[in-house]
């Protein structure tokens, strides 16, 4: 079963959000009302909002086998309308839950769909990754088996509830393992230390989240009490790593994984946290870095899914030989752990004949204390074919650009170093945190 607790609900609190909160009992019941109420749809869409009617929802649709779109409530007319006409729901759930006679519910097989998750449209209109049951279940245990996640744990968090890491693994990981999910509502770092000093024991975030925890010292002590900080959706620089160790004596566990894939690496609860690296593969994960290094990453395990609804042809050029592209670039160390280097369309940088990874530059130019946030890309250059170009956002006064090519330079090697910096008020980021770099070219 997908959700086992919801069989033989224990007596706790499933989900927990500022204005309302949910026992396993009562979270079986209203989802099984709204299952009844969905037997027979082919598909449904429901507006992922960070509140327990989003979470009913979709548990309900999970328990009558109905696959799921979560709808982002900040979407554009356009790209509703893309998403609306190309997963064709039968029903859309807003305010009001479906409800039903009672009938039976048998589980459906592993590789029904579960969920429809619509990428960012980075290079076109969003695609639908569909997503199937196993692959949920797999991961979630995998992810479980690494971060020796029990039932006894409360996983806190604020992240969007219309992505994997906010709805798979922030909401379905917590209900898979019988555990609590106390979601936040909106992230913010007063009410997060607040949950973690009273029920929380995971905190899930991004690495915006854990800037503004190290910015906020005088919370410190109530991170340090947390069994495990977990980051992910975006590379957790170096020096923030750093930082949330000094302020709380904890470093973070950081994991690798995109919305076609869910979570591939993670560095383990027992494990080496090392800060630029996101771990060996998950258990039952297959990964290969194709190519001189940085290389491709590929992927093949029962964590993939099974197909970007009505695109064959992405579909099929998304695979090679079973193995899933995902158009990272990384490199391999010696004890298998992965360090991620950036896109391939938008973070490798050839210049002068070199190859470089546009996440190292940036990791470098974080540690001069006059860079608070950067963005390293590529654009054309007639003699190096591409320069790497820095776009800084300052700490306080702005360094020299020299300064800043100097200091790379002088911690990696002269050929990575910015020919051109540009500052900015700030980065633009998407609603996990994600630099937009199409934004900046």
């Amino acid at each position: 079963m997908l959700l086992p607790a919801l069989a033989a609900p224990p007596a706790k609190v499933a989900l927990r959000f500022p204005d309302h909160e949910l026992t396993y009992a009562e979270l079986a019941a209203r989802a099984r009302e709204v299952a009844c109420g969905l037997v027979g749809r082919r598909r449904v869409a429901v507006w992922a909002r960070p509140d327990v009617r989003t979470c009913v929802a979709v548990v309900g649709a999970l328990l009558a086998g109905v696959p799921v779109v979560p709808l982002n409530p900040k979407l554009g007319e356009r790209e509703l309308a893309h998403i609306l006409s190309d997963s064709a729901p039968d029903l859309v759930i807003d305010d009001a839950l479906p409800g039903g006679s009672p009938v039976d519910l048998p589980e459906p097989d592993g590789e029904a769909p579960a969920l429809v998750v619509y990428t960012s449209g980075t290079t076109g209109p969003p695609k639908g990754v569909v997503l199937p049951r196993r692959a949920l279940a797999a991961n979630l245990d995998a992810l479980a088996a690494a971060w020796e996640w029990t039932a006894d744990d409360v996983v806190v968090h604020g992240l969007p509830l219309f992505h994997v890491h906010g709805l798979v693994v922030g909401v379905l990981g917590p209900l898979r393992r019988g555990g609590t999910a106390h979601h936040l509502g909106a992230f913010g770092v007063a009410a997060a230390a607040e949950a973690l000093d009273t029920v929380g024991t995971m905190l899930f975030g991004v690495p915006t989240m854990y800037h503004r925890i190290a910015g906020a010292p005088e919370h410190a002590a109530s991170f340090a009490k947390a069994r495990l900080l977990v980051s992910g959706s975006a590379p957790l620089p170096a020096a923030l790593h750093e930082r949330i160790e000094a302020s709380t004596g904890q470093r973070v566990v950081e994991r690798y994984g995109m919305t076609e894939t869910l979570m591939i690496t993670s560095v383990r609860a027992s494990g080496d946290r090392r800060p630029g690296t996101v771990g060996p593969p998950l258990d039952g994960v297959e990964v290969r870095v194709v190519g001189d290094e940085p290389g491709e990453v590929e992927v093949r395990g029962p964590n993939l899914f099974l197909e970007y609804l009505n695109r064959p042809d992405a579909t099929r050029e998304a695979f090679a030989d079973g193995w899933f592209r995902t158009g990272d670039l990384a490199v391999v160390e010696p004890d298998g752990y992965l360090r991620i280097v950036g896109r391939r369309a938008t973070d490798l940088i050839k210049s002068g004949g070199y190859k470089i990874g546009a996440g190292e530059v940036e990791n470098a130019l974080l540690e001069h204390p006059g860079v608070a946030e950067v963005a390293v890309t590529g654009e054309p250059d007639d003699d190096l074919g591409e320069r790497v170009v820095a776009w800084v956002v300052a700490s306080g006064a702005r360094p020299a650009e020299e300064e800043l090519a100097d200091h790379v330079a002088r911690l990696l090697t002269p050929h990575k170093r910015p020919r051109v910096v540009r500052f900015l008020e700030a980065l633009p980021r998407n609603d996990m945190g994600k630099v937009l770099k199409r934004e900046l070219r």
